[in-house]
């Protein structure tokens, strides 16, 4: 639909909608737009996040996008994880949470392998026989180390007040230039599921990850964590992303020379791998053979992306909401447009694939998509699409009637079902308009009428009609009215097609054939009845309905109506059947005419060029017979003879066509101007 034609449609829903039905509609509008452009992930100050109805579809649709688009990479060579376990902790007999003098003695072998750095991510908080010599440890050492650290502000699960203390005392005995706290502090949204870097809390010491390797890039970042999935061996085998070893390991100095080259230049992390402790699930927890994710792998994970720059953007609120009003505003103009399945399909295969595509494709490019409100556009599009619909239809049902009694049997189904959709076009008004407009006659049928009981008058009327009319309407044609046994038809309005030339003039010469075929099945006893007469003309008229509210007609008025009225009666004065004005003729697009020169109409001064369907006639004929009326009309007297000599040939080899027999005597009889008149 135009958009003219669907601001029109906008306005009127406006205006006749009423004032609860608007009210309504527009509130479901906003909750489509709120739907389409809240953030739900969008954080509090305390950490939570604003849960909306759409929050557990919108996390699984970002766990899908993130999963599927999760980088595979290679073992990661920066970064070394040394874990304690469950078998760790029996060997030695401790569980608060490891023996400080495994730790001691695996920091100094790390120390002496050349780490980069080194992150624990272990409370000290609360005392072991061992504290000293791991605080001795820890200030020899020439490798920074970050000491993790938890508040009981935002840790209340985790740690007590006494503990809070203990780890308090034990950081400051064990700092030094070297040695220094760090947040290891995560954050998961409501199903428990790591998905984004934590948010710092004021007076917490900085985030491990930035502490190990600090980024002014990173300082303020608070998007997606982006996981990465292992490259797929050719076995079938995975080899992790983050290598790993067991502290035991490393605290054996027999093992110190063959494993330097695995820490030397790298960062290590220190922590836990205990089942039931510190384990997250992360939007790759489908993806894995592992379900959960230790606590040591997100921030090595983090560390991972530090260390890339792989800070991924986010789209901007502004972006956001713009893409909310699109969404919206699509599916309010694809339901208020209407559009037929063969149309609607493809506007909603479009639609459906930038939905669903725009959060894949910005996934896939590296982008933040967390927030993006994926279920929501879903949601706001069907809103929206279905409350302006409602409104429509609540709206136009009214109107749909009053167009379905004006139109009765006089439009053409296609045409009829666009002027339902668009009433107004029927409104009590008269439009110029430039159409194709038809007039026949049936030869003979008044006499005809006096000779036969009024009874089989009426049969055959209503019989002769209605097939003419099918004929129109087969043809996209408008039926303007019936004048006895004459029908008025035109093509152009109510709406105008690129093909009502060709429709019409198809028209004209099956309406002729029709009238033939009922000529050859009359009733026995019933008197023969002459041929149908046809003409059609092209130009301008005036269309619309008239007559007032109460009873109306659609009818055009105007030259255009008067030309093929005369074209229609001269038929009879020139042996033709089908007569159509050189206007019709060039728009219809056919090949099939053959002309019937000039002749000025009953009534009208200026002279007309006539053409009859001819599609029997050779085609060469045709042209040849062109040729001809065009020399005739040369000045020169023995060319005009030539001309007039080949004319008469071709009479001769059609004995039977009375229409070019009186052309040729019109020819000879040209009045005033040179132009034959008919009175």
């Amino acid at each position: 639909m135009p958009t003219r034609g669907l601001m029109r449609r906008g306005a009127r829903l406006v205006r006749d909608a009423g004032r609860w039905r608007l009210a309504a509609t527009g509130v479901l509008l906003l909750l489509a737009l709120f739907l389409a452009g809240w953030d739900w992930n969008r954080p509090l100050g305390d950490g939570a996040a604003r849960e909306i109805p759409t929050a557990d579809a919108e996390r699984g649709l970002y766990d899908w996008r993130a999963a599927s688009f999760a980088p595979r990479v290679g073992q990661d060579q920066r970064i070394l994880m040394v874990v304690y376990d469950d078998q760790t902790l029996i060997a030695t007999r401790k569980r608060s949470p490891l023996d400080r003098g495994l730790l001691a003695q695996a920091l100094r072998n790390i120390d002496a392998m050349g780490a980069k750095s080194i992150g624990i991510d272990i409370l000290f908080d609360q005392p072991q026989d061992e504290d000293a010599e791991l605080l001795s440890a820890l200030h020899g050492m020439r490798t920074p180390v970050w000491l993790g650290y938890a508040n009981l502000g935002d840790n209340q699960e985790q740690i007590i007040f006494e503990q809070q203390q203990f780890l308090d005392r034990f950081i400051r005995e064990a700092r030094t230039d070297r040695v220094r706290p760090a947040s290891i502090r995560l954050e998961t949204d409501a199903d428990n599921v790591a998905r984004s870097w934590p948010i710092p809390t004021p007076g917490q010491p900085p985030l491990l990850t930035l502490a190990m390797q600090p980024s002014p890039a990173f300082s303020d970042y608070r998007g997606a964590i982006r996981f990465r999935l292992p490259i797929r061996q050719p076995d079938g085998s995975e080899e992790p992303v983050i290598p790993s070893l067991q502290i035991d390991t490393l605290a054996d100095p027999v093992m110190v020379s063959a494993l330097a080259p695995m820490v030397r230049g790298r960062h290590v992390l220190i922590g836990g791998d205990i089942v039931d402790i510190d384990q997250f699930e992360t939007p790759l927890s489908g993806r894995q053979a592992r379900s959960t994710m230790i606590g040591l792998e997100v921030h090595a994970t983090m560390l991972a992306q530090l260390l890339d720059g792989a800070r991924l953007p986010a789209m901007p609120e502004g972006w956001r909401w713009l893409a909310a009003l699109l969404i919206v505003g699509a599916a309010g103009l694809t339901s208020l447009a209407e559009l037929r399945w063969f149309a609607l399909i493809p506007a909603l295969a479009v639609q459906a694939g930038a939905i669903a595509g725009v959060p894949l494709w910005l996934q896939a490019r590296g982008w933040d998509t967390k927030g993006l409100p994926a279920a929501g556009w879903v949601l706001g599009w069907v809103l929206a699409f279905t409350a302006i619909g409602v409104a429509a239809r609540a709206v136009t049902s009214q109107q749909r009637r009053f167009a379905q009694a004006a139109l009765g049997k006089y439009l053409p189904r296609d045409i009829a079902a666009q002027i339902l959709a668009e009433p107004e076009k029927l409104a009590l008004h008269g439009e110029k308009r430039q159409i194709f407009t038809l007039f026949t006659d049936l030869e003979g049928f008044t006499k005809l009428s006096h000779a036969i009981a009024p009874e089989m008058v009426a049969q055959l009327l209503n019989r002769y009609l209605d097939m003419l009319s099918d004929v129109v309407l087969a043809h996209g044609g408008t039926i303007d009215k019936f004048v006895g046994d004459a029908v008025v038809a035109f093509w152009g309005a109510p709406i105008a097609r690129p093909d009502d030339g060709r429709n019409a003039a198809l028209a004209a010469y099956a309406m002729w054939q029709a009238g033939e075929a009922f000529r050859r099945d009359l009733p026995p006893g019933v008197p023969p009845i002459g041929r149908t007469r046809v003409g059609l003309h092209y130009g301008d008229a005036i269309v619309g309905n008239f007559g007032g509210e109460g009873r109306i007609q659609y009818t055009a008025l105007g030259d255009s109506m008067n030309t093929a009225s005369r074209l229609e009666a001269a038929n009879k004065a020139l042996e033709t059947n089908v007569l159509v004005s050189r206007e019709a003729m060039l728009l219809s697009g056919l090949d099939w005419w053959r002309p019937m020169g000039r002749v000025r109409l009953r009534g009208r001064s200026t002279p007309v060029d006539l053409f009859e369907p001819a599609p029997d006639f050779p085609a060469e004929e045709r042209a040849e017979l062109a040729g001809i009326l065009a020399g005739l009309d040369s000045e020169d007297a023995v060319g005009r003879n030539r001309f007039r000599e080949r004319l008469e040939e071709m009479i001769n080899l059609h004995p039977d066509d009375a229409a070019l027999a009186n052309l040729l005597y019109r020819l000879e009889h040209i009045g005033d101007g040179g132009i034959y008149g008919l009175g």
